[in-house]
């Protein structure tokens, strides 16, 4: 029971942390893109606004990084901003691959408890022999609590795998668009220039 309890104690911790961690809004805010574009309309950017956009959010980060190499053309900037973002989508997924773990290992390790306590309760049978009917149904009842108890952490740790799993995905999906969209708008606006 104690490493259930572990496990439990663990899958609280990372979900509470994950919740705190995964606010859509924090981490690729709606209104950065606009910013971003208004100081690059009005010639702002300059390297303390680009250490400013970097410390705002992750998606800042990405955004500080593709306007950094910008001026070496549309695929380096995509490809620097496709570091960055693997970078920040690596720290977006941390904690979820233990949180799938754990759900994965917490029903297993409740059945080896059950298993263990019906190994228990044979050797019993097998000294005292089948007489006493309520001590082997206790004693059944007893090692079938790890099982139970196992399912019981398990189950709400693979709802919360899911349930975040699901939401880095959003925000992943969120943040690919909001980068095109200033890829595509910084060199399309450029090459209109160029044209001029």
């Amino acid at each position: 029971m104690l490493p259930i309890l572990f496990c439990s104690v663990a899958v609280i911790a990372i979900s509470i942390e994950r919740f705190w961690t995964l606010n859509p809004q924090r981490i690729a805010p709606r209104t950065l893109l606009g910013e971003v574009w208004v100081w690059l309309k009005s010639n702002q950017v300059n390297g303390e606004k680009l250490k400013e956009l970097r410390d705002s959010s992750p998606l800042g980060r990405i955004f500080a990084a593709g306007l950094s190499n910008s001026r070496y053309g549309r695929e380096v900037m995509r490809d620097s901003i496709e570091e960055t973002a693997s970078q920040v989508v690596h720290e977006l997924e941390r904690f979820l691959n233990a949180l799938g773990t754990i759900a994965a290992v917490a029903p297993l390790i409740g059945l080896l408890g059950t298993v263990i306590g019906m190994i228990q309760v044979f050797t019993a049978i097998m000294l005292e022999g089948t007489g006493n009917a309520g001590i082997l149904a206790g004693g059944i009842s007893q090692a079938l609590i790890t099982t139970a108890a196992g399912l019981t952490v398990a189950i709400p740790a693979l709802m919360a795998h899911r349930f975040f799993q699901r939401r880095v995905d959003t925000i992943v999906v969120t943040m690919e668009q909001e980068a095109v969209k200033l890829v595509d708008a910084l060199h399309s606006d450029r090459k209109i220039e160029n044209a001029a």
